[in-house]
């Protein structure tokens, strides 16, 4: 009986065209979150249940959690903060305030459906033991730098105080934060179908949307002014912004796009009461969380993904089994010099086969050396885009290339 050949449901494979996009968006990420001292972390995908449970409010049924065969109760990660807070409280010793970015997978027993899936790559950034605000704009200025390197022009992060909704029931605030999906009427029957009687319901809802910014607030605006970035353009004050998980406790932000239809590009807050929950002793910390899928999808939407689905950036064909060498010898020059090289690897195959290998992945030059080049050591350079092609020494290649 043959294996059924798919993907388990809410599982993906990345192809190489896919791959590679995702790699050049990891590259820009990381490369941002290193200007801002952030370093790197790595956990493991499994991590004791009791680890996990009881931080996630009601998503905590999405949590993958079984047992091992020698009896331990696990579960795969089901984002990066908690795990993080983990490592703070087992390893006391690192020097604070602790900045980290982490880029792994996470995995939640989602229902799938477009944009969600049950594995999906996280790309957080943490600061792990101050209080001061300017950590809170530290970490959303990041955020809007990675934006902006990734080619976003309009991008804006909403801000809020969780302290806005002080005594109102969590699960009135999850309804009060849908209220960009669902609307005013929307929010107002769903509190409602939790218990509250119309004026009531009302009443919340206007009084929310009525806050001013709370002090806290007010100094991260003025940090974020200071570091370049501009009020209800880069960043905006949104009162009704909740952010589902319990574990915040002040600032909290999510970061949007009006170019790709007003949809979350990933957020985060502050939780200085999680750590505790671990190491027996409060400690402050703030971070944020890209989705990563949204940013492809964004990308791809925007065109800002690059063109080329593969990395190579030349193929050195092999025009016959006589010059075979002659490639290999221009081949390994090219790779020698930092250029992203192919050679085909059949020596018997027709030139039009190896052109349209290089076509079909998109690499942008092919290199032939026929009898004649190789008489007057020289190649001929074929632009696959442009289609024209030119003759050159092997060092106006290399240096046509490496521009």
């Amino acid at each position: 009986m043959a294996i059924k050949v798919q993907t388990p449901k809410g599982f993906r494979d990345f192809l190489p065209e896919q791959a590679n996009a995702r790699e050049f968006v990891v590259g820009k990420i990381k490369e941002t979150f290193k200007l801002f001292g952030f370093e790197p972390l790595e956990t493991p995908a499994l991590e004791f249940a009791q680890t996990l449970k009881g931080k996630y409010g009601e998503e905590e049924k999405l949590i993958y959690e079984f047992t091992t065969k020698g009896g331990d109760q696990v579960a795969l990660r089901y984002d990066q903060t908690v795990p993080l807070a983990r490592v703070i409280a087992q390893y006391p010793e690192l020097p604070k305030p602790f900045k980290r970015y982490q880029i792994q997978s996470v995995w939640r027993g989602e229902n799938p459906q477009k944009g969600r899936f049950r594995e999906f790559l996280q790309c957080d950034i943490d600061t792990v033991g101050s209080s001061s605000p300017l950590s809170d704009a530290e970490v959303i200025a990041a955020a809007l730098a990675v934006a902006k390197n990734l080619g976003f022009k309009n991008s804006i992060m909403e801000i809020n105080d969780r302290s806005v909704f002080d005594g109102l029931d969590t699960k009135f605030i999850s309804t009060i934060d849908k209220l960009k999906k669902i609307g005013p009427g929307g929010v107002i029957k769903e509190l409602m179908e939790r218990g509250k009687t119309v004026e009531e319901a009302t009443l919340i809802l206007d009084s929310i949307r009525v806050k001013e910014p709370t002090q806290t607030l007010s100094q991260v605006f003025s940090y974020l002014e200071i570091l370049g970035f501009e009020k209800n353009k880069d960043f905006k004050y949104e009162p009704s912004l909740a952010r589902g998980l319990d574990y915040y406790t002040g600032t909290i932000f999510e970061l949007v796009s009006p170019e790709y239809s007003g949809l979350s590009l990933g957020g985060g807050g502050r939780y200085d009461k999680l750590i505790g929950q671990y190491s027996g002793i409060d400690t402050p910390a703030v971070g944020f969380s890209f989705g990563f899928d949204r940013l492809i999808e964004a990308m791809a939407q925007l065109n800002l993904l690059p063109e080329n689905s593969s990395f190579a950036k030349v193929l050195v064909t092999v025009f016959s089994p006589e010059l075979l060498e002659k490639s290999i010898e221009v081949y390994s020059r090219l790779r020698s010099n930092n250029i992203p090289t192919e050679i085909w690897l059949d020596p018997d195959s027709k030139l039009d086969k190896q052109l349209k290998y290089a076509d079909q992945k998109k690499i942008p030059y092919a290199i032939i050396i026929g009898s004649d080049e190789a008489k007057q050591k020289k190649i001929t350079l074929k632009d696959l885009s442009k289609k024209t092609q030119k003759i050159l020494t092997l060092d106006e290649t290399i240096e046509k290339l490496s521009s």
